[in-house]
């Protein structure tokens, strides 16, 4: 069991590796334009509306990561159905926009915060939480194409989810059965 789950974890941290650096880089250049425009709208033309600042920043910077995400990142998995792909990137980066301009709400409205500062770090809190869950659903959810077609990667579902009727000798139709790689007496 320790062996099963070690490969599960040494093969979900192989996984991704290349895509990490790419949704990386992507996500840097993002990033800096996220944070640049913000903080630009910040301490100009909306002042005093920081978590808006927030959200135009955050908009801009999400248009330009599902065009490179889509041309770079996951080229080899993009749908061929192009709107449906988008819309599922814009309700994805919804949810990271609703946790970065969250968070900078929730600092100025829920606690009282005033100083640009604080705020502009919250928003920068609220992406790096968005972005972990931005990156696994564009792998599962966005750019899933050809996920089980490319040999690299033609378990990630089994390496990430357990299936018990996908071994034989471990379980089948509900009944426990001996693992012929546990040591001692089962079932």
């Amino acid at each position: 069991m320790i062996t099963t789950l070690t490969e599960r974890l040494r093969g979900l941290a192989s996984l991704f590796w290349r895509e990490v650096a790419k949704f990386g880089a992507v996500g840097g250049v993002a990033f800096i334009i996220d944070n640049g425009l913000t903080y630009y709208l910040m301490h100009g033309p909306m002042t005093d509306s920081e978590a808006k600042a927030r959200f135009v920043g955050a908009t801009i910077a999400t248009i330009f990561s599902w065009i490179a995400n889509r041309f770079w990142t996951f080229r080899h998995r993009r749908q061929d159905n192009v709107v449906r792909e988008f819309l599922m990137f814009i309700l994805i980066n919804g949810i990271g926009i609703g946790i970065s301009t969250g968070l900078t709400a929730l600092a100025k409205y829920g606690f009282g915060v005033t100083d640009k500062n604080m705020l502009f770090a919250a928003g920068v809190v609220g992406i790096l939480v968005a972005t972990v869950v931005r990156f696994f659903a564009y792998r599962f959810l966005v750019f899933n194409k050809e996920l089980d077609e490319e040999p690299e990667f033609s378990h990630d579902h089994e390496i990430i989810e357990r299936h018990p009727h996908t071994r034989e000798g471990v379980h089948v139709e509900g009944v426990a059965v001996k693992d012929p790689e546990l040591p001692g007496p089962q079932a």
